[in-house]
């Protein structure tokens, strides 16, 4: 992240906040480049800044030692080839310090090589933010995964008892939810916020067979770990079943995206029929509950009726990955 990391960091001393308003904690998980050099940079420059610098224990494990360490009243996690939009971030706290929210979820901006450092809309004012707990966030609105959407209260977070999982992928799509399920004020605002930067090189990108697997297998932990999360939901909300079906289609997607990664896979297809049994049990197959508001369109469609019918899916990837050999 050498190459990005400077773009971050200034991102964020561009906010109209004083030094003595925030701190960034830079977590080093054992970066292979000059990373940690240009992180112990601007911490000698600049004293909000503190870097760890851990053995490489993946995300999960990096977030938590952050979260560890942390002394605000909000916590922010920022990917370091991402950034933010300049002066954006005191407008993110006013809005939740003078709603009491434990969550505020916001907008971000995909970018590959352009640099967009300026908000396109926080200028604008904006109607009384419509307050609601998780469970109704849930229910109402398609929320995505992605930890760097939101700002939390870290009281809430450390109440919740909530952690990144460690050692796997999709860390940051179960906190998520977990973290929604247990929210009494949350909020979204429409204010451009976030800059997501595309990199073939990312490690959701990353294609290489052990990775590639491993993500597969993740996809596989996650659907698990949202059955035990969907039994959390308590069932006299009121919007319990419409947070409840969206949680189902989300757990249903972690399956689905799988089947997707084992067609590009060198996994042997004798193996799916186990790991269907398993997601069976757990109600996260067949994919009954995938299709839908949140998830739609003709190739869904086509793919998730293969999917369903045991007896079509050898054939179809095994003429599948004969294909793909020749055209990747």
């Amino acid at each position: 992240m050498e190459r990005y990391l400077p773009e971050c960091l200034d991102s964020l001393l561009h906010q109209n906040l004083h030094l003595t308003q925030y701190e960034v904690i830079i977590v080093n998980d054992e970066s292979k480049d000059g990373t940690l050099k240009v992180a112990n940079y601007y911490a000698a420059k600049h004293s909000n800044m503190i870097v760890l610098d851990k053995k490489n224990a993946g995300v999960g494990a990096a977030r938590n030692s952050g979260f560890d360490v942390a002394k605000g009243k909000y916590v922010y996690f920022l990917d370091p080839d991402d950034y933010l939009a300049k002066e954006t971030i005191t407008t993110i706290l006013n809005l939740m310090e003078s709603n009491d929210l434990d969550i505020l979820t916001f907008q971000s901006m995909s970018v590959i090589n352009k640099h967009v450092p300026n908000s396109t809309n926080i200028e604008r004012d904006i109607k009384q933010l419509e307050i609601q707990d998780g469970i109704s966030y849930i229910a109402n609105k398609k929320h995505l995964n992605e930890v760097w959407r939101y700002f939390i209260k870290r009281e809430f977070m450390v109440a919740a008892g909530i952690r990144f999982i460690e050692g796997k992928w999709m860390e940051d799509a179960i906190l998520t939810s977990q973290l929604f399920i247990k929210a009494q004020r949350m909020a979204h605002v429409d204010y451009d916020i976030h800059r997501y930067r595309i990199l073939p090189t990312s490690a959701m990108r990353n294609k290489t067979p052990e990775h590639y697997n491993k993500v597969i297998f993740d996809n596989a932990n996650a659907a698990y770990a949202y059955s035990e999360l969907i039994s959390t939901v308590s069932k006299d909300h009121k919007n319990s079943a419409r947070c409840i079906k969206r949680l189902k289609t989300r757990q249903q997607s972690f399956v689905f995206f799988l089947m997707v990664r084992l067609m590009k896979s060198d996994i042997s297809i004798d193996r799916i029929p186990k790991m269907l049994k398993g997601f069976e049990e757990i109600d996260a197959y067949p994919l009954k509950k995938f299709l839908g508001e949140d998830y739609h369109g003709i190739t869904y469609s086509i793919l998730v009726f293969i999917f369903n019918r045991k007896y079509l899916i050898k054939p179809f990837i095994t003429v599948f990955r004969t294909f793909y050999k020749f055209v990747k």
